[in-house]
């Protein structure tokens, strides 16, 4: 049985979290360096300096990398305050895709690259990319068409291709590349993930990609690797596993997308409700209209639908269930209903719900791309029938 009580601890860290986004956080959403592409990365390390004084960075981190060691029910409450603010899963480094590429990476790398890379990602100092995704009839929705390749030669892999809808690359310290890797007489061995920096020669940001949504530091580009050089001992995981690898990432990043969200649309139900409580029409609290109270009813619906469906997830999750099916159902669900909360939230503003006097502007701007990214709403409802 599903166990949904929190535990004393899990309520005080929630308070706590609560506290901070509203007292440290809220008041930066105005900041100037929010810009067209995302928060600068200035922006991103001032936030990240508060949550760590405050002792609460990176709180799913093993304590040995000076997080929490929270399992991932305990995230779903956590990862929910700080999504109260569009600027909290940065400041707690719990931002896509770091906070995927951490997990990635904790399951994953070698020693020694968990000393280079993890620990410093954790640690809030660098940003990494996640690059699989293709133009062109590549990598898509369909991993399988990966065209992205990487050849050995001598002790280095050499790879070449484009990749698109690449997040954060200006000002990331490395990234994780999946490509289809051949051998020396070009057979096919599957697709592997490599790991370089991001300044390595070989890497050329095409272009930025203008976008519907913009929470994401470094926003989205086009990148092409001409002839770029990564060591063997860069490879992440075994050669030919780089899908298997992407469910590992996938799967739990998928969870923690949904956590996020439901703060979010949680903070645009709330001034929503506010807001019907005083605006007055035709002689009565826009509320006590049922066109408006139902709205508000439905909010209820989905966010309560939401949460006990992450929640179950994650209770899946912790007792070392894959929880495939399930993460694709929530995944589905959450977007879509979530979605609907943050609409309906901007219907009941009226012509306020629609200018930036208030974060339901941006949050719908933002919350549209939760159906496409990490697997469009209908390949998880696809891959669900299958079953």
């Amino acid at each position: 049985m599903v166990d949904f009580a929190f535990s004393d601890d899990l309520r005080a860290l929630k308070e706590r979290v609560d506290a901070f986004i509203r007292d440290e956080i809220i008041p930066c959403e105005k900041d100037p360096r929010q810009e067209f592409h995302g928060p600068t990365e200035e922006l991103r390390l001032e936030l990240v300096a508060r949550a760590r004084r405050a002792g609460l960075l990176t709180p799913q981190a093993p304590r040995e990398y000076g997080g929490l060691g929270l399992d991932h029910r305990a995230m779903a409450v956590i990862f929910e305050a700080a999504g109260y603010s569009t600027l909290g899963p940065l400041a707690l480094n719990i931002q896509a895709p770091d906070e995927g590429n951490c997990n990635l990476l904790l399951q994953v790398a070698t020693e020694a690259q968990k000393e280079r890379w993890l620990a410093p990602l954790y640690r809030g100092e660098i940003r990494s990319v996640f690059a699989m995704t293709e133009p062109d009839g590549g990598a898509g929705s369909d991993p399988s068409l990966l065209k992205t390749t990487a050849v050995p030669d001598g002790d280095d892999y050499v790879i070449n291709g484009r990749k698109w809808f690449i997040t954060g690359l200006p000002g990331s310290a490395f990234q994780i590349i999946m490509a289809r890797t051949l051998d020396a007489r070009g057979n096919d061995q599957g697709a592997t993930m490599f790991m370089t920096p991001s300044d390595a020669p070989g890497i050329e940001m095409v272009r930025m990609l203008d976008t519907l949504d913009s929470n994401s530091p470094g926003g989205h580009c086009v990148v092409d690797y001409r002839d770029l050089r990564v060591p063997r001992d860069q490879i992440l995981g075994a050669v030919g596993k780089g899908f298997r690898y992407a469910q590992v990432r996938l799967g739990p990043a998928r969870m923690t997308h949904c956590m996020r969200w439901l703060g979010a649309a949680q903070r645009c139900h709330e001034i929503a409700s506010e807001f019907a409580r005083t605006r007055m029409a035709f002689g009565k609290p826009i509320l006590e209209h049922e066109g408006v109270g139902f709205m508000l009813a439905d909010n209820r619906i989905d966010l309560h639908t939401c949460r006990l469906a992450t929640w179950h997830a994650c209770w899946l999750l912790d007792q070392g269930d894959k929880a495939r099916v399930e993460t694709s159902m929530c995944k589905v669900l959450c977007s879509e209903a979530l979605g609907r909360v943050v609409d309906r939230s901007m219907q009941i503003m009226g012509a306020m719900g629609i200018s930036a006097d208030t974060v339901i502007e941006r949050i719908y701007r933002d919350i549209r791309a939760f159906r496409l990214y990490d697997g469009p709403s209908e390949v998880h409802r696809w891959v669900l029938a299958r079953e």
